[in-house]
């Protein structure tokens, strides 16, 4: 037999030592629990490593050339140090070191040392390479170790990001660990993502890099992504939305005279979306005057020296998308009547062909205004910003009166040709243009434009109102935090630039990342959003931006970070488990839920029936799932309830349906005798016996024990009794304490009582009356008696033990052997063979064995050997059950087993009967034959599998049989 042995930490130590023993864990580990702990623990070789494992010795023969050996096997953290050391008995012999077979020679790595009697080999800096098999050679002597390298935990040191994508975009979660080419499972949902599914997903690996790749999202692939390695895990959001486009800014109509520049604009949502233009239907195709550009989420169409022919209905067509955005270019072609000499000046702004009162201008962009003007001498233009808006003048009855305050931009005709600033005025033959490059917020307001001649003057007022997006809002605030969601409160922007707000959009990210990721496609109108599929303690922030006609503004600054956590749930079970005159015992279950804010504790409450006021009963908090509540008084009636309570507030409240009266209440006495102590407890000599039998019963019942209907020492067991239980214990169990005992709960004339039995067991005694009965050929014949003392426990057999006189080294011969005579054969000719025999019982093997006083000789070849002459002995016997089956009563619903014994030559076969009807075809039952042993396995019976049971043996030498009656009681 074969068996692992720890790893040892003795003198093979690493200097980074491992504090979970992964070979341990493996040893005690289920089979199908191997795989899981390779990924727990980083083992990259299972297989390989159990294999080597399995061919540890148990036992090892004794050495002349090692004092010490190496122990079994060495554990050492990747890229540590570890010493394997042995100890020699000559400390002048020379010795060799394997690894796998081939000698290890001195390098950087490999160092060799000899300090007296010590042979130490290190090994600097080891990698998986020196995962293997290590022997010591010394002469003809080996000694043998298994080194196991373990990788340290892989950590994820950059996590995954949330991610926001289209219908039939590609996904792509990146993640980077500590290790390169890391073994890492990923998950949707809490659903592993395999590799058969290569279909959908794809796994890529760069160097630490980890990738999880989507090609063609759909809707389904909304989730949570989790990375897993075995030192970390990362999670994020893929959310998908139906590809949906937003127009910021749709395109205007135009009026534009010859030789002017023409601008049509618009913004999307999507900076990746192209489109076309169109002219009367067809599309437009650029040249040296027609423009067409496309930047971020603005695309525009740009037409100089505008020509009658450029008038036309114009429109733009995002691809992919059912979307028409249309406008008219109107060209203007300005007629000025004959002017007759010495005329008044005269401003024709009707010649505009539309209301020039107020000219509206977006943010950012150019604003040309053409005036056309007429007079004989050539008159003089004047222009001039009056600030009306908001300047005031204190009147000396402090009143207030709008002030006619201006402004001149400019006073002379020729120096408007020569200005080149920002704001300028250019001035024709028959009008003037006034021109804002780059329009700003400042630039809005009441512009005058004044004519003078020696004929006359005129004068007219044109409006600038300046448009742009709206500032962006204040940081939003976050209440209503809950398990996965939040509400999110926000304020208009403080200015909407000049035209109405839309709508908001916004936007999350975790606190530690530097994505954000939209979460509405279609504009808020309120001031309010609940944000839902977040995950519970992860710290997000929020921000939002404010939309109108012209565009969306700047983001606002981010929120204060918060944490999704939600209140428990309610504690299960709450029950009453006693009352008293003045107190009631309450006790309870943990919620089913904690989530990621912990459990604080909890609040319990009373409330006496009839009134609304709930009184706490405890001071604070309690973190125990039980409460003694006091100081009650007798006969009031009480309703309690219980809440759980961590960061994020108090739980549903669990209530008991009736009011509990304060008051004893009298309870008959019964046992609960646990199953174990159903059947006899048996108990090895020298263990620790202790046995709690539970009760009820009030008032306090008087408990009494005997043992074997006398009254039990208490110096020898110790009793212990409690409201609700009685204990009986011995500190170290002898033979003597072997028995029935009795234990009877008394309240005034009403009683309960329970048996239990008791059988301590020890070691047997050696079998008794040992003979070498005969040796012939190859073999022994042998024969003994039962032990005297059999340990107070049927005897399971003997083991049977040779050893050869000269080197008397104990080999097994036999074992679980249960008869008393056997024939040892292979037996080697020449040499002379003691026999020893032990017997074995539950507690294990005699200490002692009985062995044969003379030794059995095995004759050399041509020793002249007459046989005695005998007639040959016929074994033949028919069936013959040695241990009857028992009658036995069992519960429903709890697999039992019916037993017995049979012995006959040859071997009989076994037949099973229920009631007369044969069972070998009912899958309900399994048969087993072991060493003459009979067990019938019954599957969860039911009552109706209650009856006589038969086991009929039968061979050529005749037939026997035994029947027993077993009752299933239902399960109560």
């Amino acid at each position: 037999s074969e068996t692992l042995i720890p790893f040892c930490r003795g003198e093979g130590k690493s200097e980074s030592q491992s504090d979970v023993d992964v070979w341990d864990i493996l040893r005690k580990a289920p089979p199908t629990e191997y795989e899981k702990i390779a990924f727990q623990y980083g083992i990259t070789d299972l297989r390989g490593m159990l294999k080597r494992l399995k061919r540890i010795k148990k036992e090892e023969k004794k050495s002349t050339a090692f004092l010490k050996k190496l122990d079994p096997a060495y554990q050492v953290d990747k890229g540590q140090k570890i010493k394997l050391m042995v100890e020699v008995a000559n400390p002048d012999a020379d010795v060799k070191w394997l690894k796998n077979g081939q000698e290890i020679q001195v390098s950087g790595r490999y160092i060799f040392e000899s300090v007296g009697n010590k042979r130490i080999l290190t090994i600097n800096h080891c990698s998986l390479a020196d995962d293997a098999a290590y022997e010591c050679v010394v002469g003809d002597e080996k000694s043998f170790t298994e080194l196991f390298v373990k990788e340290p935990p892989i950590l994820i040191t950059h996590p995954l990001e949330d991610q926001m994508v289209m219908v039939g975009e590609r996904v792509e979660f990146e993640c980077e660990v500590s290790e390169e080419g890391a073994t890492v499972k990923w998950e949707k949902d809490g659903i592993e993502l395999t590799r058969e599914e290569t279909f959908k997903y794809r796994f890529k690996k760069d160097g630490k890099k980890q990738y999880l790749i989507i090609n063609e999202s759909t809707k389904e692939d909304s989730g949570h992504y989790t990375v897993k390695t075995n030192g970390g895990v990362s999670v994020a959001e893929l959310i998908v939305q139906e590809k949906k486009l937003e127009v910021y800014q749709s395109i205007a109509d135009l009026t534009v005279k010859a030789r002017d520049q023409a601008v049509f604009k618009c913004e999307v949502s999507d900076e990746n979306v192209k489109g076309i233009w169109l002219k009367n239907g067809k599309e437009v195709i650029p040249d040296e005057r027609i423009k067409i550009s496309h930047i971020g989420r603005i695309h525009k169409l740009t037409i100089e020296d505008v020509t009658p022919e450029d008038e036309a209905d114009y429109s733009f067509i995002p691809q992919g998308f059912a979307y028409n955005l249309s406008a008219k270019l109107q060209f203007l072609e300005v007629k000025i009547d004959f002017v007759p000499r010495e005329e008044p000046p005269k401003i024709h702004l009707d010649c505009l062909g539309q209301s020039p009162d107020t000219i509206v201008v977006v943010a950012g962009n150019k604003l040309r205004l053409d005036v056309p003007v007429s007079g004989d001498p050539t008159p003089t233009v004047i222009w001039q910003k009056v600030n009306k808006r908001n300047d005031l003048v204190r009147n000396s009855d402090d009143s207030m009166t709008p002030s006619e305050n201006s402004s001149d931009l400019n006073t002379d005709n020729k120096l408007l040709f020569e200005s080149e600033g920002r704001v300028r005025v250019e001035m024709h033959e028959d009008h003037c243009v006034f021109i804002i490059e780059g329009a700003e917020k400042e630039d809005e307001g009441v512009y005058r434009v004044i004519l003078k001649n020696p004929v006359g003057e005129d004068k007219a007022d044109i409006t600038v109102k300046v448009i742009d997006v709206p500032d962006p809002p204040e940081a939003p605030t976050i209440s209503n935090i809950g398990e996965d969601y939040c509400t999110v409160q926000w304020q208009p922007p403080k200015y909407d630039g000049g035209q109405p707000v839309l709508g908001y959009i916004l936007e999350r990210k975790k606190k530690k990342s530097y994505r954000w990721m939209r979460l509405n496609f279609d504009l808020l109108k309120e001031l309010t959003y609940e944000a839902k599929r977040m995950i519970e303690g992860v710290v997000y922030e929020m921000r939002i931006y404010a939309v109108n006609s012209i565009g969306m503004s700047r983001p606002s600054p981010a929120s204060q970070p918060f944490m999704p956590i939600a209140p428990p749930s309610e504690p299960t079970h709450f029950t009453v488990e006693d009352v008293s005159d003045s107190t009631v015992s309450l006790k309870w279950r943990p919620p089913e839920r904690i989530g990621a804010g912990g459990l604080d504790g909890y609040i319990v409450e009373y409330c006496k029936d009839g009134s609304t006021e709930w009184i706490p009963a405890l001071p604070g908090l309690t973190e125990r799932t039980s409460a003694l509540i006091k100081d009650l008084v007798m006969g009031d009636k009480l309703y309690f309830r219980i809440k759980a309570v961590n960061l994020a507030g108090e739980s549903g409240a669990a209530t008991i349906k009736e009011p509990v009266t304060v008051q004893e209440i009298l309870q008959r006495p019964k046992f609960w005798l646990p199953r174990h102590l159903r059947q006899t407890l048996v108990k090895k000599v020298g263990e620790t016996i202790n046995i709690v039998i539970p009760f009820q019963g009030k008032p306090r019942p008087k408990i009494t024990w005997l043992k074997d209907g006398q009254t039990l020492d208490s110096k020898d067991v110790g009793i212990r009794n409690s409201n609700t239980d009685t204990i009986l214990f011995i500190r170290k169990a002898e033979l003597h304490h072997s028995g029935a005992y009795e234990v009877t709960l008394q309240i005034e004339n009403m009683s309960d009582k329970v048996a239990i039995t008791i059988q301590i067991i020890d070691k047997p005694g050696p079998p008794q009356n040992i003979k070498l009965v005969d040796v012939w050929g190859f073999n022994a014949a042998l024969e003994w008696t039962p032990p005297q003392d059999d340990g107070n426990a049927q005897i399971l057999g003997y083991t049977v033990q040779k050893a050869d006189k000269k080197t008397m080294e104990w080999y097994t011969v036999f074992d679980h052997y249960r008869r008393t005579n056997c024939i040892v054969s292979d037996l080697i000719m020449g040499n002379e063979y003691f026999f020893r025999i032990f017997s074995e019982n539950l507690c294990g093997l005699s200490d002692t064995a009985a062995t044969t006083k003379n030794p059995a000789y095995i004759q050399k070849t041509g020793t002249t050997y007459k046989p005695p002459s005998y007639k040959e002995h016929d074994f033949s016997e028919a069936p013959k059950f040695t241990h009857p089956l028992v009658n036995r009563s069992v519960i429903a619903g709890y697999n039992t087993t019916l037993s017995c014994a049979v012995r006959g030559i040859p071997k009989p076969k076994i037949f099973w009967f229920k009631n007369k009807m044969d069972l070998s075809g009912d899958a309900k039952y399994r048969m087993f034959s072991k060493q003459g042993v009979l067990t019938l396995e019954i599957r969860k019976p039911t009552p109706f599998d209650g009856g006589i049971y038969t086991c009929k043996a039968v061979n050529e030498c005749g037939e026997a049989e035994i029947e027993c009656r077993l009752d299933v009681r239902g399960n109560q």
